[in-house]
């Protein structure tokens, strides 16, 4: 039996594909409920087009959340090439924290793909607690955190930051809340 493969879109189709997904991302933002008629005519691409490549409102939204998701979750291999293994760490999670924070609009958008079909779930999160384990681990390593922490347990702990109103002045409590964080973090660290 011959595997399936995947055949590469071709350069007109990956732009549209492209800017099908930028268009979405800020419209969707702005207004869950924003018709897929309004992102075609926005990426200049016909409904058929914007159907081919998404087939329901539902497989956009998702494919926008997993895009995004892969970007949080990206930029700590980034971070860590270019800092301590600590500041990596903290400015991770101020990129995550600004992500939680700007893509409220996304979030109802999700919420309300994930809750209106039945065989759609929300991904799993896995580049974003691959990205998790892999600074914590680094910062293990170091001795700049406690030993035993675990992707689930961080992402636990910040998860307050999905209680704070993103249209509030949001930044400085924000900030606490993580530094907070970073502190219970340090709290027993080997090399403190």
């Amino acid at each position: 039996m011959r595997e399936k493969r995947e055949t590469p879109l071709r350069s007109d189709a990956r732009r549209n594909r492209e800017r099908i997904l930028a268009v979405a991302l800020v419209e969707l933002t702005r207004s869950a409920d924003t018709p897929l008629s309004v992102i075609a005519r926005k990426a200049g691409v016909g409904q058929g087009t914007l159907y081919r490549n998404f087939p329901s409102r539902e497989a956009l939204v998702l494919e926008i959340y997993r895009h995004e998701m892969r970007q949080v979750a990206d930029s700590a291999v980034q971070l860590l090439n270019d800092r301590e293994p600590e500041r990596a760490l903290r400015e991770w999670m101020d990129h995550l924290a600004r992500f939680a924070m700007t893509k409220a609009g996304l979030a109802e958008a999700i919420r309300q793909a994930t809750s209106t079909s039945g065989n759609l779930r929300k991904p799993a999160n896995t580049p974003v607690t691959s990205a998790a384990e892999l600074l914590l681990r680094a910062n293990e390593e170091a001795g700049t955190i406690r030993p035993g922490v675990t992707w689930d347990d961080f992402l636990l702990a910040i998860s307050g930051l999905w209680q704070i109103d993103p249209h509030s002045d949001w930044q400085p409590r924000v900030t606490r809340l993580l530094d907070l964080i970073m502190d219970g973090l340090r709290a027993g660290a080997p090399g403190r």
